[in-house]
């Protein structure tokens, strides 16, 4: 250990070890240099209380290490899954990931892009609430930009891994319309009424070539919201005899809400939901869902944010496709 006071440098390791300052910071780096050199040098950077300045780091190799990921909202608990396992997996020694949350708000999700942005991120990892929106131009502009769920049509995105929603919300909504359902709801994430994201496009779309009534109703994710949104739609007339929630956090308000006003799943209503949460087998009867290949995605995004931090590269856009799991919580409308 270094007895002046001082923080240790490269340079004391190198008069140490009788090494340049560039061999050492290759050693260091696990860059160059026989395995005896490599270690001859993390020898002596332990002896002298060597650590790493990433500020320093960042300004010789140009990266902060630092990937951001922004979710649209961690009510959401597939996003929690998502978010935890990118932090996980993203986890290195000379990288880390920020997880923050959007709180639902598209603009606010921007700004917080152009925090990162602001703060030398490496990549942005984001789950978009609005995908159409100008401002993904100028931050895919300034900063690597890897898209989850949505493409972003105006922006030049690094990489985009799309959730296949036209097969999802049609193979939903065909299934509702098979067992007899007429009247149905589609309950979305989207918070501001402006916006319609694709799945809501598609349910719009899907639900006039079947003949189906819909409506698009915006529920947040946490359970006292989501079950204040169920209880005004059951008790509105018509009553939905069917409902696509689009996520099964909200999913566990319709329960609840049918639950307080004496409707039962699926005899008086069918359901749906479109995460497959492991929380979702526990209901009564367990809900019918959709599974999104969650480890799969969360290899291929680190994949692609490696290459993109890397290589500077684009990565070609990805689809992934959902599987329909049926556990019992659609049957026929009530006669």
């Amino acid at each position: 250990m270094s007895g002046t006071g001082r923080r240790p440098t490269l340079k004391d390791i190198a008069a140490d070890t009788g090494l340049s300052m560039a061999a050492v910071s290759y050693a260091l780096r696990g860059l160059h240099g026989t395995p005896e050199t490599r270690q001859r040098v993390q020898e002596a950077a332990e002896r002298l209380g060597y650590q790493a300045d990433p500020v320093a780091r960042a300004l010789a190799s140009g990266r902060s290490g630092s990937i951001g990921v922004l979710c649209a909202s961690l009510e959401d608990l597939w996003q929690q899954r998502l978010a935890a396992a990118l932090g996980r997996e993203l986890l290195a020694p000379d990288r880390n990931a920020w997880i923050i949350d959007s709180a639902g708000d598209a603009g606010r999700q921007l700004e917080l892009a152009q925090h990162l942005v602001d703060h030398r991120a490496d990549a942005i990892v984001v789950i978009p609430i609005d995908p159409a929106a100008p401002g993904w131009s100028t931050i895919a502009e300034q900063a690597p930009v890897i898209a989850i769920g949505d493409a972003l049509p105006g922006a030049k995105a690094k990489s985009e891994v799309v959730f296949d929603n036209e097969t999802g919300v049609s193979t939903a909504l065909r299934r509702l319309a098979e067992a007899g359902h007429r009247d149905v709801a589609v309950l979305s994430p989207t918070l501001r009424a402006e916006i319609e994201r694709p799945a809501e496009e598609i349910a719009h779309r899907i639900a006039a070539g079947l003949d189906l009534r819909i409506r698009v109703v915006q529920c947040p994710h946490d359970l006292p919201g989501a079950t204040d949104v169920a209880r005004t739609l059951l008790t509105s007339t018509p009553r939905p005899t069917g409902i696509l929630a689009l996520a099964d956090s909200m999913a566990f308000g319709v329960y609840a809400a049918s639950r307080e006003l004496g409707l039962r799943v699926p005899a008086d209503l069918s359901l749906l939901g479109y995460d497959d949460q492991p929380l979702s087998q526990l209901l009564t009867p367990p809900l019918s869902t959709f599974h999104w290949p969650l480890d799969d995605l969360v290899t291929d995004v680190v994949a692609r944010v490696t290459a993109t931090v890397d290589t500077n590269r684009r990565v070609r856009r990805t689809t992934v496709v959902p599987t329909l799991i049926e556990r019992g919580s659609v049957g026929a409308p009530p006669t």
